[in-house]
């Protein structure tokens, strides 16, 4: 079964982002710098991006990621491809085991 793995929001401010959802819920940290942060929650993590460094999207994990077309290493390690489903949606499609699978 595949995994959700994250969901990503554009908000204009990282750092105000990361306050608001830092003060209303209980979250660890995994990730941030200026142009994006990644917060995880019990069942999911999520994203905080900057406008125009990626598109709204869900994050899928897939063994296979690479037969959605050719996946591009990210500063995390992960690896990816973006695709939007039939209905307009972006879907980024992750690797598992990136960091073995592109080594």
């Amino acid at each position: 079964m595949d995994r959700l793995h994250h969901i990503a929001l554009t908000v204009p401010d990282i750092a105000q982002a990361l306050a608001w959802y830092r003060g209303q819920f209980e979250v660890e940290t995994i990730y941030e710098d200026q142009t994006w942060a990644m917060l995880r929650f019990g069942n999911i993590d999520l994203a905080l991006v900057s406008p125009g460094q990626h598109p709204p999207h869900i994050a899928i994990e897939r063994p296979n990621a690479e037969t959605f077309g050719p996946l591009k290493r990210h500063r995390d390690g992960t690896a990816s491809v973006y695709v939007q489903d039939p209905f307009g949606n972006v879907i980024e499609v992750m690797q598992k085991n990136a960091l073995t699978a592109l080594a």
